[in-house]
């Protein structure tokens, strides 16, 4: 086995911390990322394309416990590195793409909150990327001889066309003269319409003197219009991430479904027509989203047809150029790599500090199928669990044998949450901060 790089001690504690709690780190995932390679490779075309003014969407599906979170992170750190902006967000009861009463824009509004740029990567940085757009604007008026105001209308003239356009300029020349004044709260202001926290007209008018807010009917063009925001400002573009749609399969009403299945199939056509320029999309789902023909995307006909899979990928043969992007679950092999990774962070990339020998890793694999069977590598996320559990205890007491301790390991499977409220045909979900259950990546 290949040792691992070093590892600096701020990724180390975030890693081990998450994986011991069960969930996915949000840094140092190359660390323990194993397989995949093809999947990671084709989400990475997809985001060269985003920054070369085109535009993707891709359906990650996988079973509960095929790593659908760890994928979408690395994808989305991947997007960070190549200089694009990105949003990310679970949909939720409270939050889908399609709603009347505000659903819909509190899913945007919680997406841009998480906001992330490659120096703030854990979100919050649509300050820092309004603030980069207003300070160009300003060295140029400067160096021109022109208003700054007139600067900000010229820069964003290619939005004027797109609904809610005009008001972008309106609101960025908002918060210019808020920096200017030192009006901290006329600042604020701006940044609360970008992110769609206005919940009327009125109250934004007020505010800033524009017409229009993010609401439940302009969340896609809000995406679109921020996809070319970022590009104005100096990025890429824009790369979405939007997990847990299962939550769109739950819907009772066959009525809210279909509303969103339409604001889906609204996207698909954008991106495959070529309608969208510098947005990216990953949308995580499970196989029953994507193909229940009673309740899932297969049940409306046009992203029925859209969204087949190539019928020619059977027998191990795949097809990653579609929308649609099918994770499979771990291995042994697989499962047996992650355990050798996850000893490595603990020792920070220094093999001599390793704290279990190769024999430890093989044992603890048996055990743990001596008690669960094959769930303990194709759902593993309380195996992990226990042996980061494991490690901790031999590192704080030294001079504790493995051997001993792997005895009285206990591992359990994943359960499937009760879903009290879900009608009786639909399939309970796991609650979205179990999805760490696999790093086959």
């Amino acid at each position: 086995m290949q040792p691992a790089p070093t590892i600096r001690a701020r990724d180390r504690d975030a890693i081990l911390q998450a994986l011991s709690a069960g969930v996915v780190p949000r840094t140092g995932l190359r660390h323990v990322q194993v397989g995949r390679a093809a999947e990671i490779a084709a989400l990475v075309r997809d985001i060269d394309r985003v920054a070369d003014e085109g535009a993707s969407i891709r359906f990650v599906i996988g079973e509960y416990g095929a790593g659908k979170t760890f994928f979408l992170n690395l994808v989305r750190l991947v997007a960070l590195e190549r200089k694009l902006v990105t949003v990310h967000a679970d949909l939720a009861p409270d939050r889908r793409l399609h709603a009347s009463a505000g659903q819909a824009r509190a899913l945007y509004a919680e997406a841009l909150r998480n906001l992330a740029t490659r120096t703030k990567p854990d979100g919050g940085a649509l300050g820092s990327v309004v603030e980069r757009f207003v300070t160009d604007a300003v060295k140029e008026a400067q160096q021109a001889g022109l208003p700054v105001e007139r600067v900000i209308d010229r820069r964003l003239a290619p939005l004027q066309d797109e609904v809610g356009g005009y008001d972008y300029a309106v609101v960025l020349k908002a918060y210019w003269r808020g920096s200017e004044d030192g009006n901290e709260a006329l600042k604020g202001a701006a940044l609360r319409w970008l992110r769609g926290e206005f919940s009327t007209r009125t109250e934004a008018r007020q505010a800033l003197g524009v017409r229009t807010i993010v609401d439940d009917d302009n969340v896609y063009d809000a995406l679109k219009l921020l996809a070319a925001f970022v590009q104005l400002a100096g990025y890429g573009g824009l790369f979405v991430v939007f997990d847990e749609l299962v939550n769109l399969y739950k819907l009772q009403s066959a009525q809210a479904r279909n509303q969103n299945f339409e604001q889906v199939l609204r996207i698909l056509n954008d991106v495959l027509q070529g309608n969208v320029r510098g947005l990216g999309l990953a949308l995580g789902g499970t196989p029953e989203f994507l193909l229940d023909t009673r309740r899932g995307l297969y049940s409306y006909q046009a992203l029925q047809s859209r969204l087949a899979e190539n019928a020619f990928a059977k027998g191990g043969l795949v097809d990653l150029s579609g929308p649609v992007i099918r994770l499979q679950n771990l291995t042994p092999e697989d499962m047996l790599i992650l355990l050798s990774n996850i000893r490595a962070v603990f020792a920070g990339g220094d093999p001599a500090r390793h704290l279990v020998p190769d024999e430890a890793l093989g044992a603890f694999m048996d055990h743990c199928n001596d008690r669960i069977g094959e769930a303990y590598f194709r759902t593993p996320r309380n195996t992990i669990r226990a042996f980061v559990q494991l490690l901790a205890v031999i590192e704080q007491n030294p001079g504790t044998g493995w051997k001993e301790l792997l005895g009285h390991v206990e591992v359990r499977g994943d359960d499937q949450a009760d879903d009290a409220g879900a009608d009786a045909d639909v399939p309970s979900s796991p609650a979205p901060d179990d999805e760490l259950v696999s790093f086959r990546l």
